[in-house]
């Protein structure tokens, strides 16, 4: 039987961690990039972990091409404190999009996605070319092959369950989308909603002082995300996890007929 923890999986030899971590990597998109088997030469060089012995997490990086500045999927998983699977970041990048530097100031110093600080000037980019917050490229629309994928490894540990920490307002209602459920966070999401309504509070501080605060984000997910990142709430997006029960969709929906 495999370990049931990401913390066990990090005790076994560092071939017998890798194979278990790469069942998470949707076949399509290896079939997508065309990429080489996993276990050959070539596509160790492509899939790269930091997976210390003894640590509770892995982070893992996928590339399409070597030297390639971005992966085409990074994770990073952690065990809870009762040992389920709890996944901290999950990033598709479609390598053949423009790229835009949110992730780093102009002298180089990371920004860790907007979270430290902020590129302001790359951001705005990124906003007006259709991207999300935290993006530096476009999504590969691949979330659902994704999900699936991931849910045949939570199974394989020997779980029915699994959590995620959405980094961003649009990554909750994405989420929410694929039938997870809050664990935490669900009142401050339908608040939120109830702030972008005609007489909320939300709505009146969307004032056009600059390019993420513009009247308009009031009706469109990707636009509140980018107000909540610029700081609309008064505070950080923070304290929301959520997870999916195997087999089970929740229909939750904190953002009624809004558009993305």
């Amino acid at each position: 039987m495999p370990p049931s923890t990401i913390g066990g999986i990090n005790l076994l030899p560092e071939f017998e961690k890798r194979k278990l971590y790469s069942r998470y990597i949707p076949q399509s998109l290896l079939e997508k990039f065309n990429l080489p088997p996993l276990d050959s030469d070539a596509g160790r060089d492509l899939l790269q972990f930091r997976f210390a012995n003894g640590s509770t997490d892995v982070e893992m990086r996928l590339y399409h091409q070597r030297n390639f500045p971005d992966p085409i999927l990074y994770a990073h998983l952690t065990d809870t404190m009762n040992g389920q699977i709890h996944v901290l970041l999950y990033i598709l990048n479609d390598p053949d999009s423009p790229r835009f530097d949110v992730d780093k100031m102009p002298n180089g110093s990371p920004t860790k996605f907007g979270i430290f600080q902020r590129n302001l000037a790359a951001e705005e980019k990124a906003r007006a070319a259709g991207l999300a917050p935290g993006q530096v490229r476009r999504g590969l629309r691949m979330l659902g092959q994704a999900v699936e994928a991931f849910e045949n490894f939570v199974v394989a540990l020997n779980h029915d369950v699994y959590f995620v920490e959405p980094l961003y307002y649009h990554n909750a209602v994405i989420f929410e989308r694929y039938g997870f459920s809050y664990q935490v966070g669900r009142r401050l999401m339908e608040n939120i909603h109830a702030g972008f309504q005609p007489d909320g509070a939300l709505r009146a501080r969307l004032n056009g002082e600059n390019a993420f605060r513009q009247p308009d984000a009031a009706d469109g997910i990707l636009k509140r995300s980018w107000a909540i990142h610029d700081g609309i709430l008064g505070e950080p997006f923070t304290n929301v996890t959520m997870y999916k029960v195997i087999g089970r969709r929740a229909e939750i929906n904190t953002a009624q007929n809004c558009a993305w």
